[in-house]
């Protein structure tokens, strides 16, 4: 399984921002080994988020994104102590789910 997500969601106001690190290499099937041979794509398809359970957030995305992605989105209506997570699914079905609480 992949490394945790680093997670920071900072209120300020109404508004909330949400910075996300992932940990994942993000292969686009183009690259060769050293023996010639091709990697095989392996890149985080799905991104969703949601706020105490509810879902505020999704993207789909596709093997053009760099390795360990960052995301940074706005959200409203979130206040100090809420819950904000953030769950990947990449093509080889690989899923990783983590939590943040509102600061």
């Amino acid at each position: 399984m992949a490394d945790p997500m680093r997670i920071r969601a900072q209120a300020a106001g109404d508004k909330t921002t949400v910075r996300v690190l992932m940990s994942h290499e993000m292969e686009t099937g183009q690259r060769k080994d050293s023996a010639g041979k091709v990697i095989p794509a392996w890149f985080i398809q799905e991104v969703s988020a949601t706020h105490n359970g509810k879902p505020v957030m999704s993207a789909q995305w596709g093997p053009a994104v760099s390795k360990n992605p960052f995301m940074q989105f706005t959200l409203k209506g979130a206040k100090a102590g809420d819950k904000v997570a953030i769950t990947w699914v990449d093509n080889k079905g690989d899923k990783r789910t983590d939590e943040a609480t509102v600061s």
